[in-house]
């Protein structure tokens, strides 16, 4: 009877263990993306207003948001939020990152085609000369992608589990650091971030295949 017991303690116990790591798991995987929303919606303020295309007005008012939900976060995070909790957070962000889409100006689809050689010509070389700055990656782009790469990698079991918990680690710093920084650093404070993705990114292509 006695063993009998112990073996139903032992049970739950294991099954309160392994109830508790999903629970986290859950919880991480919820808060970088997250994260990776609060990251890009900030960056597309910023793009917005270097390129010209938000006015002052703008971008402080969604930057005032943005910092009620990063505070409203910051109390959230690490605790056992609820699933209506977390879709009401992730709401928000959705819902200011379509506002901040719509102020945006769009390319016209039905924009007339330029006609002649001349014209066709002077498009391609204006193409040519602008592709790389407005097709680079910002480094919210590349996080995302870095975290697609290892969930990919380890699922797939391409790394070992213990290369991909080391990475992943390399890849949450790189996150939290980035936000962060996002309240106000300089130039060159960011571009910390940068190299800090470009050895992570050389790590992974090394690593050989399982």
């Amino acid at each position: 009877m006695k063993k009998l017991v112990l073996l139903t303690v032992l049970m739950g116990l294991v099954l309160a263990m392994f109830s508790g790591c999903a629970s986290m798991q859950k919880s991480s995987v919820y808060e970088r993306s997250a994260e990776d929303k609060m990251i890009l919606i900030q960056e597309k303020i910023e793009d917005g207003v270097k390129a010209g295309t938000l006015t002052p007005d703008q971008s402080q008012t969604y930057l005032a948001i943005l910092k009620d939900i990063r505070t409203d976060y910051t109390g959230l995070r690490g605790k056992n939020v609820s699933r209506e909790e977390r879709n009401s957070f992730q709401g928000r962000l959705d819902a200011l990152g379509e506002v901040i889409d719509r102020a945006l100006p769009r390319t016209k689809k039905n924009e007339k085609t330029p006609d002649s050689i001349g014209e066709r010509f002077g498009s391609w070389v204006e193409w040519l000369f602008l592709s790389e700055k407005i097709e680079k990656p910002t480094r919210g782009n590349r996080i995302i992608t870095l975290q697609r790469r290892i969930d990919d990698e380890r699922s797939s079991g391409l790394i070992s589990l213990a290369e991909g918990s080391e990475f992943q680690a390399r890849l949450d710093y790189v996150r939290s650091e980035y936000l962060r920084m996002m309240e106000g650093a300089a130039y060159g404070e960011r571009e910390v971030i940068s190299r800090l993705l470009d050895s992570l990114e050389a790590d992974l292509k090394q690593v050989p295949q399982l």
